[in-house]
Order: C-alpha cells, then sequence, then structure tokens
C-alpha cells in the first residue's frame, strides 16, 4: 500500500499557525486537525485563540473544541483521534494539515507511546487528593522516594504531570519512567511535509500582547466568569490554560486588569521560548519520511501568493512521492 501524504505547521503560540492553515486547505483542498493541547477544550474558545466560525465554515476542522474543560484528553486520547481524523481526510480525498504548539502531540504521533493502562479512577482520585492537600512540591517529594526515576525528570511545580505519574505508580505498581521505557510502535503509511513556523522573537513578543488584547475585547473576562461559575478544580490542565489563572485573579479582586493581563501576556512569552526549545531539540516526525521547512514569518502579511505558491507546490510535490513510496 502507497504511503498517504501529510502536512504539520508547528511552532510557537501566536506565530501564525491557524492562518497559515487554513489557507493551505483552502488551496489543497485539506483538514485543519488540531494538535493543540488547549484547543481541545470546548470552554476556551478565546483564549485558546481557537479557529473562529468563520473559519470553520470555511474548510473542514477537526479536534477543536471536543471536550469539556472539566474531562482533560491526554497525548494518548489525542493521537487515537488524531489518526482517526487523518484516517477520514485521506478517505475523502482530503489533505491532514495537523496544526498546533504542542510538540509532545507531534513526536507522539510519529514515534508512537508506550502501553501504559488506561487510568484507573481509584488512583486518579488519589493523586488529585494528594495534589490538593500535599500541593506540588509536596507530592513530587513523595514520587522522588517512591518514583526516583520519573520524579527527577519533572519540575517540583509541575502540579499535572506529577499526580500522572502517581496515579500511574499506585494504579500499576510501576513507574512512569519505566513504563515509557518500553518499546514504543512508530506511524508508518504516511510521510509528511512539516512547515516550523520560526517569527523573530521581537515579532512574536508583539503579536502575544496584541493578541491578548484583542482577547480581552472579545469576551475572555466572560469566558473565565464562566469556568469559575463552574467551581472547577484549579489543577485541570484547562484552568491553566494562558490567561485563565490571571484573570481568574483579577475577578476575584486580587489584582487590577492592566496587572493581570501584564501577568498573562509575560506567562505566554515565557511558554513560547519553551516551545522553541522544545522544537529546537526534536524531530516533527521520522526524518526519513519528512521534508521541513523552516519559515521565519514575522507577520501573515508576508505570506504573498508567490511564498503560498512555494508551499503549495511542496506539499504537492510530496503527495506525489508519497504515492510512489511503498509503505514500510
Amino acid at each position: 500500500m502507497a504511503d498517504r501524504a501529510a502536512l504539520i505547521i508547528a511552532g510557537p503560540t501566536a506565530s501564525g499557525k491557524s492562518a497559515l492553515a487554513l489557507a493551505l486547505a483552502r488551496r489543497l483542498d485539506g483538514v485543519v486537525i488540531n494538535a493543540d493541547a488547549m484547543q481541545v477544550y470546548r470552554d476556551l474558545r478565546i483564549l485558546t485563540a481557537r479557529p473562529t466560525l468563520l473559519d470553520e465554515a470555511a474548510v473542514p476542522h477537526a479536534l477543536y473544541g471536543v471536550r469539556p474543560i472539566a474531562d482533560p484528553g491526554d497525548v494518548a486520547w489525542w493521537r487515537t483521534a488524531a489518526l482517526a481524523a487523518m484516517d477520514e481526510a485521506s478517505e475523502t480525498g482530503r489533505l491532514p494539515i495537523l496544526c498546533g504548539g504542542t510538540g509532545l502531540y507531534f513526536h507522539a504521533l510519529a514515534h508512537g507511546l508506550a502501553d501504559i493502562p488506561p487510568p484507573d479512577p481509584i488512583a486518579r482520585n488519589e493523586a488529585r487528593h494528594l495534589l490538593q492537600t500535599l500541593g506540588a512540591p509536596g507530592l513530587h517529594a513523595r514520587l522522588l522516594r517512591e518514583d526516583p526515576q520519573t520524579a527527577l525528570r519533572l519540575k517540583p511545580g509541575d502540579g499535572q504531570r506529577i499526580a500522572r505519574a502517581w496515579e500511574v505508580l499506585s494504579a500499576t505498581g510501576r513507574g512512569l519512567a519505566a513504563w515509557q521505557a518500553q518499546t514504543q510502535r512508530p506511524l508508518t503509511g504516511w510521510r509528511f511535509a512539516a512547515i516550523r513556523l520560526a517569527p523573530p522573537r521581537p515579532s512574536l513578543a508583539a503579536a502575544i500582547a496584541g493578541r491578548f488584547e484583542s482577547m480581552l475585547q472579545a469576551g475572555a473576562l466572560a469566558e473565565v466568569a464562566a469556568l469559575l461559575d463552574q467551581r472547577l478544580a484549579c489543577a485541570l490542565p484547562g484552568m491553566r490554560a494562558h490567561g485563565v489563572p490571571e484573570l481568574a485573579a483579577h475577578l476575584r479582586g486580587e489584582i487590577d486588569l492592566p496587572h493581570a493581563a501584564l501577568r498573562a501576556i509575560a506567562a505566554t512569552r515565557r511558554y513560547t521560548k519553551r516551545q522553541a526549545t522544545w522544537f529546537a531539540h526534536h524531530q516533527l516526525a521520522d526524518p526519513a519520511r519528512t521534508h521541513i521547512i523552516h519559515a521565519r514569518i514575522s507577520d501573515m502579511q508576508q505570506l504573498s501568493e508567490s511564498s503560498l505558491d512555494f508551499f503549495v507546490n511542496f506539499i504537492i510535490n510530496l503527495k506525489v512521492e508519497a504515492a510512489k513510496t511503498d509503505g514500510s
């Protein structure tokens, strides 16, 4: 069976991934598939900069706003859902376009995941209770005693990952690092083109600040107020999305709105630095089956028709090559 072609568009937050994905989906009859961990939550359209309703009407989109924030998705769920969306797109003659900034998702897609047992509800509740009572550093210290191999990979303040590691250890008697060391099954049957956006830092900083101001004007405060009304656990991944903790603090009367905005912008800028570091040190997909373009685009207006033509021709050639290559 011949390999099928797919496109990856990756890069830091506010780098213009969604606009490029939309433009290429129009030209290439594509389906835009979400590869951002926060954009899966239906409660966070504004603060995660999900595609607009007009964008979603213009070309097919998949895996955007498909989970309630109270029901967090994980990388294993995303990989299964993304592969199904890729298959569906390909079967209907459309090009799958995976768009997002969650590097772990791209890595898992290409390289597979260890066969860790599904979450155990009792172990999950135990982990959440310990995280709430001990705090992230306290639970990390306990994990360090019981499973140092995993704990040493985690930051003491990363409550979500620490709780997940404790959950796995409690449910299986085996540490997360040990599970992850198992042989993984890489993805076959697909060839990728990967466009990694890497705008200059000053341009990206300006884009982040401008986008957050637009979010406030679009109703970000009301979006966070609706979350607070649900009385959700603060440890949920979606409750730590950029802008949510800061605007929640403002709504509780702890800080004024200008300071909340500055904190949210600063947090987003720090995150983009971590994203850039990740993308610089990891492969988006199997190098033997992937062609990569590095694009230092500072503004989507720089995407002239000739630039789009270059990307389009690049991907068309990939599809021709993929059709000639037998899948392994």
